[in-house]
Order: C-alpha cells, then sequence, then structure tokens
C-alpha cells in the first residue's frame, strides 16, 4: 500500500518526507485556504519537493473551466496529477485529460456507482471519502470493499485512494481491502508507528542498559 501525505503545509511534507515511508501528496482547496497563499504558488513548491504525485484541486464547476484548469495544472509539474469533482461535468473532463495523458484522482466519490463511472472515462485515481460516510452512520470502508471488488471483476487499472482518514484503524481496514493507497493528515501518519508496548519496551531495553554492570 502507498501513502500519501494529506496536506498542503510544505513543512509538514518535508517532515512526512524524512520519514520514508511517504509516496505522494494530496490537497484540495481548503487546506491549501489554510495556507494562505495562491494555489499556484503552494503547489509549486510541493511539486519540486520531489517526484512524487502531487493531486491538486479544480476550482470551477463546469467542464470546459475545468479543461482550462487542468492544462494548467499540468504544466506546473509532470508529477501533478488533476483533482477532478465526481460530476458529470467533471466526468467528461477527465475522458477528455484521459486521453491527453494528463492524470487524473476523481474526488468526492461516496458510492460504488460513482467508482465505477470514473474507471470508465480512464481516471488514475479515485478518491472514496469514508470518513463522511462514517459521519452519516454508514460503513465507509464497505465502499471501499466494493470499489476494489469491482475494479478487480473488471481489470480497471484505476487506482483506489481512500480518503477523509481519521484514525490508525482506518488504514488497516482500508489495508486489508486492498486498497492502493491510502492518503493520511499528518497526526495520523505518526500514530501508524506507536503502540505503548513499543515504548514500554523501548524504555526498558534503555533502563538494563543504564544499569549494565561495567
Amino acid at each position: 500500500m502507498k501513502f500519501f501525505i494529506d496536506s498542503a503545509d510544505i513543512e509538514e511534507i518535508r517532515k512526512a518526507k524524512s520519514y520514508g515511508i511517504v509516496d505522494g501528496v494530496t490537497t484540495n482547496p481548503s487546506l491549501i485556504a489554510k495556507i494562505g497563499t495562491e494555489r499556484d504558488e503552494t503547489v509549486k513548491d510541493i511539486l519540486a519537493e520531489s517526484d512524487w504525485p502531487v493531486s491538486i484541486e479544480v476550482i470551477s464547476t463546469d467542464t470546459e473551466g475545468m479543461l482550462k484548469e487542468a492544462y494548467e495544472i499540468a504544466k506546473l509539474g509532470k508529477n501533478a496529477v488533476v483533482k477532478i469533482p465526481m460530476t458529470l461535468e467533471g466526468l467528461a473532463a477527465v475522458k477528455e485529460l484521459s486521453a491527453k495523458g494528463v492524470k487524473t484522482n476523481v474526488t468526492l466519490i461516496f458510492s460504488a456507482n460513482q467508482a465505477l463511472l470514473a474507471a470508465k472515462v480512464g481516471a488514475n485515481y479515485v478518491s472514496p471519502f469514508i470518513g463522511r460516510l462514517d459521519d452519516k452512520g454508514e460503513d465507509g470502508m464497505q465502499l471501499v470493499r466494493d470499489i476494489v471488488q469491482i475494479y478487480r471483476n473488471y481489470g480497471f487499472e484505476t487506482e483506489v485512494l481512500v480518503a477523509s482518514i481519521r484514525s490508525k484503524e482506518h488504514v488497516l481496514q482500508a489495508a486489508l481491502t486492498g486498497a492502493h493507497v491510502s492518503t493520511v493528515p499528518m497526526k495520523v501518519l505518526e500514530e501508524l508507528a506507536k503502540h505503548e508496548l513499543t515504548d514500554a519496551g523501548l524504555a526498558k531495553f534503555l533502563e538494563d542498559w543504564k544499569n549494565r554492570k561495567k
């Protein structure tokens, strides 16, 4: 499984990179707005940080506007992935972008039918938002299972990028389903490496070493 850091904070991304476990970056308008800079200015720094795929979302909601933004985003770096919302207008944009070799990530997926349509038009990634489904009392991870199964049934190459992850358990369940990518906030990424018995064991080893006979 690949791990993408869900952030637009360049310092946070550099810290995640230093751990050696991250394979990409996802951003969205909300994350970039928190930084307080222009989108292109922010993502240029992120794109230059490594050759990771970096998902950058369009703001337009009509096909023509999405395509115009998408081609501008694609020019920012070879590792740019254009994030397109799951709408009929978005699907039309993805169809053209796929034909032109522009990588895409169809976002705001909340049903397996939506994921099926995104794969049919050639999306490189689909982003099911499991946390938001859980918030509504639905089983977000079941959606991931359904998408993974459908893609296996038909041999789609579209990668399932599990988004809106809220916990370590979400990551574990995503891995068990066979999803290709988990995109996680920094807090969850760091929690993945932690366990109370690891901390206790390390403390005991260090204490024994300190008290060894010399």
